[in-house]
């Protein structure tokens, strides 16, 4: 497939080193400023985006997303997104499924660090009856978020310590740079204002540790993942990076799960 990317930080790099991989081409960068991703052409806007792109990979984050994703989708051309905590905007989430519709274009939603959403998912067409997702980071993988305002990340000698504790909503819109996961969560269960988010740091951890626990018609169950950040970004996981490229994997499958 003929694919560009938006963004080109630390995720964006690693999606880049498992396209061609793939036998992906990629036709453009979507940056701010730059000088030069590996030969890939750099463009301003999501207008000098090739016409024949069949994908566009946002890997930028939430605001590039809302400033480049409506008029991408508009164009007709489909994206992946790790970036699910955008649509806790309703504002954002209106334009980019209205862009969708315009364009007749489709926007896919990387799982992100997270697994056991297909199950989420599945319970959902019953009755759930609560969902709650915990997200448990070193103190460096708070950094540069609201977390810095309420502990001392540079100086943890305690136990760990919840530094939010409230919705979906609010946490995906107060953490854009950490807590998407609880974006994907509330997603595939009972939505931004009905989710549950603790937000915890923990000096005794050194990987991002996420749990989801949900009950409902289907019973119960809790689901936990330690995973391991980018080597030059505390705040990326690995995982996220990865489910980008299966999402891909998926959409390029004739036959997929």
């Amino acid at each position: 497939m003929k694919l560009a990317m938006i963004g080109k930080g630390a995720i964006a790099r690693y999606v880049m080193s498992g396209l061609s991989a793939r036998g992906h081409h990629l036709g453009a960068v979507i940056v701010r400023t730059g000088t030069g991703s590996a030969g890939v052409p750099e463009v301003a806007s999501a207008a000098d985006v090739p016409d024949d792109t069949d994908i566009v990979i946002d890997c930028a984050g939430h605001q590039a997303l809302a400033a480049h994703g409506p008029e991408i989708l508009t164009r007709g051309i489909d994206m992946i997104t790790v970036s699910i905590g955008a649509l806790a905007n309703p504002k954002t989430a209106d334009a980019l499924e209205n862009a969708a519709k315009t364009g007749h274009s489709k926007l896919f939603l990387a799982s992100g660090a997270i697994g056991a959403l297909d199950c989420l998912s599945a319970a959902r067409a019953g009755k759930l009856a609560s969902v709650t997702y915990t997200s448990r980071k070193p103190p460096v993988g708070w950094k540069g978020s609201p977390a810095e305002h309420k502990l001392n990340l540079d100086n943890m000698t305690g136990g760990p310590e919840t530094h939010f504790e409230g919705t979906a909503r609010e946490a995906a819109l107060s953490y854009p740079k950490n807590a998407n996961v609880s974006a994907a969560v509330a997603l595939a269960g009972l939505g931004f204002d009905d989710t549950r988010v603790r937000l915890i740091a923990d000096p005794a951890t050194e990987q991002n540790v996420h749990e989801v626990e949900a009950s409902g018609d289907f019973g119960t169950f809790r689901f936990q993942i330690s995973g391991n950040a980018l080597p030059d970004n505390p705040r990326s996981s690995a995982l996220a990076a990865m489910s980008i490229l299966a999402k891909l994997d998926q959409i390029a499958a004739r036959v997929s799960l």
